[in-house]
């Protein structure tokens, strides 16, 4: 960690540590309520701590707060301010403790791209995890021609991807139009001139039905993309939004870009439109479809993930279907009525702020980055819990 006067440690460095499994500590300085709201959940070894910056630093005896002495402290705060007290505090007190730069705001702005192995037409296959939101995007290469899934807005996550690759910008997907962050496809098309693709019936707001203001290409299903030597074949998949698509690379044992239809270890929520009961048979009807199509050794490439036990040994966040058919309580379940059931038993509340990104998401509503922040705040609620 940066020897400075104050030692601080950048969010990225951090989330890289943590991946690759080292044992830190991470102490949460910030009110309970915020906590609870969305704090670090990231890597095997994380020893995660939470206590209010005003209650450490009235401590006449630290001990209680459990923390070793012996081991790196990452104190973390909203935005880097309460924590560098924190830290001072506990620095004197012979604790090697280190600021978080930027707080939390910085750390929902991390992302860890990690290398997937290739299929006969994809030379590469990155996902970047966006590790504050649980959120995961693709950059597929294809004979140096790329295409990029569902990123979100920080678009220079990507261009330094692609550079490294190195591999050029052939279009930008969206699997559908996202609820928990603001997508940074229609920006990242217009920068690169090439086409953003969406599938024409999440071009409307599920909530008043107006036309977005966004310019796209229509992708519907069965529609094929091709770059390189490969080809994306859109598959519509309806339920968790009415335009959603899965992408499918090599379908003898290839990939498949699944957007929220389908995680790891749930399934994507019906119930963000207020149309809970009809997005669910929608939602039913899609999972039929695939369990009928789809080959068992089909890898499941899902847009997010809850926790940290969805990761695969090499940290990404993947599964082959056979597998999900058989351990996904949800895509498990036969009896058509039986799953609504399950969905209905199983749906909570979601945050005030998904119709806004949504809108946002489909050029109804313009944002600043400050209300960005805000909005992005914590980690995705799009599975069914």
């Amino acid at each position: 960690m940066p020897d400075q006067t104050l030692p601080q440690i950048p969010p990225q460095e951090l989330a890289e540590r943590l991946d690759s499994g080292e044992s830190l500590q991470v102490l949460d300085v910030r009110a309970p309520e915020k906590v609870e709201r969305g704090h670090i959940a990231f890597g095997s070894e994380l020893d995660f701590h939470a206590h209010p910056s005003s209650r450490v630093l009235a401590l006449p005896d630290l001990s209680t707060l459990r923390l070793d002495a012996a081991r790196p402290i990452a104190v973390i705060c909203g935005h880097g301010n309460s924590s560098k007290k924190a830290t001072a505090f506990l620095r004197e007190r012979g604790y090697d403790a280190y600021s978080v730069i930027g707080g939390m705001a910085a750390w929902e702005t991390v992302y860890v791209a990690r290398r997937l192995s290739p299929t006969p037409s994809l030379s590469h296959v990155i996902q970047l995890d966006r590790v504050g939101k649980g959120a995961l995007s693709y950059v597929l290469v294809s004979d140096g021609d790329a295409v990029v899934v569902d990123p979100g807005r920080h678009i220079e996550r990507y261009e330094a991807v692609l550079k490294e690759l190195p591999a050029t910008p052939a279009a930008v997907i969206d699997t559908h139009v996202h609820a928990d962050y603001l997508s940074g496809a229609r920006a990242a098309a217009a920068r690169w001139d090439v086409p953003y693709l969406l599938h024409p019936d999440d071009a409307v707001s599920p909530y008043d039905q107006r036309p977005g203001k966004i310019a796209f290409q229509p992708l519907r299903d069965g529609d094929t993309i091709a770059f390189g030597r490969a080809t994306l074949r859109a598959v519509h998949v309806p339920g968790h939004t009415l335009g959603s698509v899965a992408l499918v690379a090599d379908e003898g044992g290839g990939l498949a870009l699944t957007g929220d239809f389908l995680f790891v270890q749930s399934i994507g929520r019906p119930d963000l439109a207020g149309r809970a009961e009809p997005w669910a048979k929608l939602l039913w009807q899609s999972l039929e479809r695939v369990r009928q199509s789809w080959p068992g050794e089909l890898l499941i490439l899902p847009a997010h993930y809850a926790s940290e036990t969805e990761r695969r040994a090499d940290r990404a966040v993947a599964a082959r279907f056979d597998v999900i058919a058989a351990t996904n309580t949800a895509a498990a379940i036969q009896d058509e009525r039986q799953f609504r059931q399950w969905i209905a038993d199983h749906t909570s509340t979601f945050p005030d702020a998904y119709r806004t990104i949504k809108e946002a998401n489909l050029g109804l509503v313009d944002l600043s980055e400050a209300d960005a922040e805000v909005l992005e705040s914590g980690p995705n609620q799009c599975a069914i819990a």
